[in-house]
């Protein structure tokens, strides 16, 4: 009897095991078919544009929806120099602040602070877009792109991107604010990484005489690199894909310029500001390839990011 009552229970457990591993690999497939879904809605949405303009489009700096030209090259620039302007103020500032909030903080002060960080990151784009305007632009545009300009403008090499005049908006501005928008998301995660690094091992490099910096060069960076790159990339992909707070300081301008200082556009805030004013099909097509060119860049950038991940976990099996 107790024989077949385990055997009962030994096939009902068997039963739900099973029915649980379809269910979490059917939960899991959703998130395939619903890329996948989105892929095939943006080559068909796109197929128009992709006829009538070709490559063409990704090199033509014309946006003119009165002549039905289109390309998408000013946006293009836009997004990419928004977001590399983002990376390099964002990043040194988040790795400050993970490296103060771990190594040099006081108690009393972590908790104050760390929550500081966190209600940073819930704030919305669009706050920010609006503070951008009201404040940074008109406060950038009278105090620091004059200095830049008369500064940095005339040097050999960099100065074509400091040249204009100073109005507050456009692409320096707009990848500065998005450098504080991505900041809390970097410094969050570097400090939940720099935070698992053992302690023995940080004690006993400042037993042997190490300094801070030292122990963070030599201790804390390798141990933690592939969490730092991982956060740094998803600081970068926040950007890229920002859209509101973009759309209030760029200027939105579909001139292209090599000047920073001059107003500009990227992929999101060209479909936020045009896509209810699409009104024929090839202009909606489109604004919709914008979005597929979108999606191909963010996909190359996390797959690079993915591979580099990738190469410093092998060479850290190496090492060790």
């Amino acid at each position: 009897m107790k024989n077949a009552l385990s055997e009962q229970r030994s096939k009902r457990f068997a039963l739900q095991d099973k029915l649980f591993i379809i269910t979490t690999r059917l939960f899991a497939f959703v998130v395939f078919f619903l890329l996948l879904s989105i892929i095939i809605s943006l080559v068909i949405g796109s197929m128009p544009s992709i006829k009538a303009f070709g490559f063409h489009f990704l090199g033509s700096s014309t946006w003119n929806p009165v002549t039905q030209k289109f390309g998408a090259l000013v946006p293009i620039v836009g997004t990419i120099a928004t977001s590399i302007i983002a990376l390099l103020v964002g990043v040194p500032i988040s790795f400050g602040i993970a490296l103060f909030l771990t190594e040099l903080s006081p108690n009393w002060l972590k908790r104050p602070l760390g929550i500081a960080i966190e209600l940073l990151a819930g704030i919305p784009s669009i706050i920010y877009g609006m503070w951008g305007l009201f404040v940074f632009a008109p406060f950038f545009g009278d105090n620091i792109e004059p200095w830049l300009i008369d500064k940095l403008g005339p040097l050999p090499g960099i100065g074509f991107l400091f040249q204009g005049a100073p109005m507050g908006i456009g692409l320096l501005s707009a990848g500065i604010i998005l450098a504080i928008m991505v900041i809390p998301f970097i410094a969050a995660v570097m400090r939940d990484v720099f935070e698992i690094v053992p302690s023995l091992l940080k004690e006993s490099a400042y037993g042997l005489g190490a300094t801070t910096w030292e122990v963070v060069r030599h201790i804390v960076l390798p141990y933690a690199r592939i969490g730092v790159v991982g956060s740094i990339m998803l600081g970068l992909g926040r950007a890229m894909g920002e859209t509101m707070a973009v759309t209030f300081v760029i200027g939105n301008s579909d001139d292209l310029s090599t000047s920073l200082l001059m107003p500009g556009n990227t992929i999101s805030s060209t479909l936020a500001n045009e896509f209810t004013e699409a009104t024929t099909q090839l202009y909606t097509s489109s604004l919709i390839e914008l979005g597929l060119i979108l999606f191909f860049i963010t996909f190359v950038v996390l797959s690079i990011s993915k591979l580099l991940l990738l190469q410093l976990g092998k060479q850290e099996g190496l090492e060790s």
